[in-house]
């Protein structure tokens, strides 16, 4: 059996208006699931200009990264417990800049969001947490309220 080892990740909570802008995974693993924008890191790229270019490359929108809300671990399992694969996700937040989100590469609908009603929506474990987060981060951004 293969070897799997940790790969490093990136995810954005990117906020217009009160929304926050979800994807709905067009590729596998987890198509279909609702969660952030992101990828993977690509090696010798640095993690800001790794979302920017996932940002830019699903959803087609530019965003003003605030900080870092959370790194989170997403272990995916084969039926039989065995290791699938080994994300660690660095997740963002900001501020909408440009662009007007489309389901873009890796997504099969983009959509601006509620971060207050996720219930209906079957999303990638931690998702809705990271999101509440970053919404309480980005409303007492010092940077944000000047805005």
């Amino acid at each position: 059996m293969p070897v799997v080892v940790p790969v490093p990740a990136v995810s954005a909570a990117v906020f217009r208006d009160g929304k926050v802008l979800l994807a709905q995974r067009g590729k596998p693993p987890l198509t279909g699931i609702w969660s952030l924008p992101g990828g993977h890191i690509e090696p010798g790229e640095k993690a800001l200009v790794a979302i920017a270019r996932e940002l830019a490359e699903e959803t087609g929108i530019e965003a003003e990264l605030l900080g870092v809300t959370d790194v989170a671990d997403v272990i995916l399992r084969h039926d039989d417990g065995t290791l699938m694969a080994h994300y660690v996700v660095t997740a963002f937040y900001g501020l909408w800049r440009t662009g007007e989100a489309h389901a873009m590469s890796d997504c099969q609908a983009v959509e601006w969001v509620d971060p207050h009603d996720l219930s209906d929506r079957q999303m990638t474990v931690g998702t809705p947490a990271i999101i509440a987060r970053a919404a309480t981060l980005a409303a007492g951004d010092t940077s944000v309220s000047q805005k």
